[in-house]
């Protein structure tokens, strides 16, 4: 059987909470998803609290959600642990740790990304989940797109950092190239199409 993909699930992140200061001692709010289906567009959101006030801290999730079976809502309301790393350059990364037991064992990865894959939020790991690209196959795997270097190029907003390159910038170039490449191997593949092995055309 495929895997389902984690493109597709509603998706919490370190990183878009980290742009939103949420780690910052205290914080509450809302994430929202627009997921179009066809004509239709399908919003859902939940509520979000992180402390970080007293150690690692943790992620509040609480939300309701229909139960496909019954049709009842239900409201879920739960804890996710938090751990932490520092950075390179001072300051500290956090991260989840996924808090549940996939055929009685318990995840406790520590993780940057939670997927909705069922009721509620775990790892990629414990939803046995994939990414698109990877099912990709030929020239398209490993493709970046112009927008996907162009979003790297505005996140970079220093080059240097005691004579060495930034994680953002090193990032925006390892991109830049795989652009290159992928580029490459994509024209070479159109002009296969019309000339043969020997160079004379089809």
């Amino acid at each position: 059987m495929s895997k389902n993909t984690a493109d597709d699930l509603n998706q919490i992140s370190v990183s878009v909470l980290n742009r939103h200061h949420f780690f910052s001692g205290w914080k509450s709010g809302t994430m929202d998803w627009t997921i179009s289906s066809g004509c239709e567009e399908q919003k859902n959101s939940v509520n979000l609290a992180v402390s970080t006030e007293n150690g690692n801290g943790y992620l509040r999730i609480y939300y309701t959600q229909t139960n496909r079976s019954t049709d009842e809502r239900v409201k879920f309301d739960y804890k996710i642990p938090l751990t932490s790393t520092p950075c390179r350059y001072g300051g500290r990364r956090y991260w989840f740790t996924c808090p549940w037991y996939r055929n009685g064992i318990y995840c406790g990865r520590r993780v940057g990304s939670l997927y909705l894959g069922g009721d509620q939020f775990a790892c990629r790991h414990c939803y046995n989940l994939t990414y698109k690209t990877r099912n990709q196959s030929g020239i398209y795997k490993g493709f970046v797109s112009i927008p996907d270097l162009e979003k790297a190029g505005k996140m970079v907003k220093r080059y240097y950092y005691r004579g060495k390159l930034t994680r953002k910038y090193r990032r925006f170039v390892e991109l830049n190239y795989k652009f290159e490449q992928s580029f490459k191997r994509t024209t070479l593949s159109l002009l296969s199409k019309h000339i043969g092995l020997d160079g004379i055309e089809k």
